[in-house]
């Protein structure tokens, strides 16, 4: 059995293939220029429909689909909508249509949990309660996770209030004038040295708030630094020890999945693995940014069904 995987998210549009062991993905970036810090939703809905049929027609070439997965908003919450999705939402329909095929949708944020389980081979997560950690562009949550046979239930119990991880990483990084979304060019930067400087923080009943740091960067930053950037990383990874920690602590649970493209950053994995140990894992770099792996392999074990 194989199944078709679409997603069309704020900066990714991704088609995937999975058989049950393995995957096949194709899946491009949007563009944003230089200077700016994202797209709006029209645009990135215009490329999508531009994109996304000639991403199925190759990767499907002589691949008969047995299901089909989109995800079709970001989060398994009443309200939870963006445009963006919608692109993905119609051509799996039209495509489960016209095969005869089922159509499953799922969140995004499925997608990322599930692509986790399957690249970390941490199937076991879906047997029992975890704390998940959903880190990417526009999002910091910690989850209370539970598989249901289908999708998952998540209940926030910590994260940030205000920003994300990922706009304080893209926000800095922007104002040093690396390429968005910045993670990848700032984690490059922060290599270049060992010299970190210590970030307040606070976190209380497991949340956080990043904007005054943000302010406190944006203001100091004049161009490609490698100690500020380091020092970022190192506050995002101290503030994720103090809020899981909390997160711990609240539900007794030990094990925790770490997803989304801020997880794919190396400096924020060491700490957490230094304060973890074997009860963290994490998706893959390949699949922590945004991809359609994680709604194939739900809806692979969905029509397994």
């Amino acid at each position: 059995m194989i199944t078709l995987g679409i997603d069309t998210s704020n900066y990714t549009t991704s088609v995937a293939l999975f058989d049950g062991a393995s995957h096949k993905m194709t899946r491009k970036i949007l563009d944003v220029k230089i200077g700016m810090r994202g797209i709006r939703q029209s645009d990135g809905v215009f490329i999508h429909n531009r994109e996304l049929p000639i991403m199925i027609s190759e990767l499907t070439k002589d691949v008969k689909i047995d299901a089909v997965g989109v995800s079709t908003k970001p989060r398994n919450v009443k309200g939870s909508y963006m445009p963006v999705f919608t692109v993905g939402d119609g051509y799996a329909k039209a495509i489960a249509s016209v095969l005869g095929v089922n159509c499953y949708e799922f969140s995004h944020q499925d997608g990322h949990i599930m692509a986790g389980i399957y690249s970390a081979n941490a199937y076991a997560l879906l047997n029992e309660p975890f704390i998940s950690v959903h880190l990417s562009g526009g999002t910091t949550e910690i989850l209370h996770t539970e598989f249901d046979g289908y999708k998952f239930d998540n209940e926030i119990i910590g994260g940030t209030l205000d920003i994300s991880a990922g706009q304080l990483i893209d926000r800095v990084g922007v104002k040093m004038g690396l390429k968005f979304p910045c993670g990848k060019e700032l984690e490059s930067l922060a290599l270049t040295t060992e010299k970190t400087f210590k970030l307040p923080y606070s976190v209380k009943d497991g949340y956080v708030n990043l904007s005054g740091v943000e302010t406190r960067l944006i203001n100091t930053v004049d161009g490609p630094d490698a100690v500020i950037a380091r020092s970022v990383l190192y506050y995002v990874a101290n503030v994720l020890k103090m809020t899981i920690n909390a997160a711990k602590t609240q539900t007794k649970l030990s094990k925790v999945l770490i997803v989304g493209g801020v997880a794919s950053n190396a400096i924020i994995r060491d700490e957490l693995v230094k304060e973890f140990g074997n009860n963290i894992y994490f998706a893959s770099k390949e699949l922590s940014s945004d991809n359609a792996v994680g709604v194939a392999a739900l809806a692979y074990k969905a029509e397994e069904k």
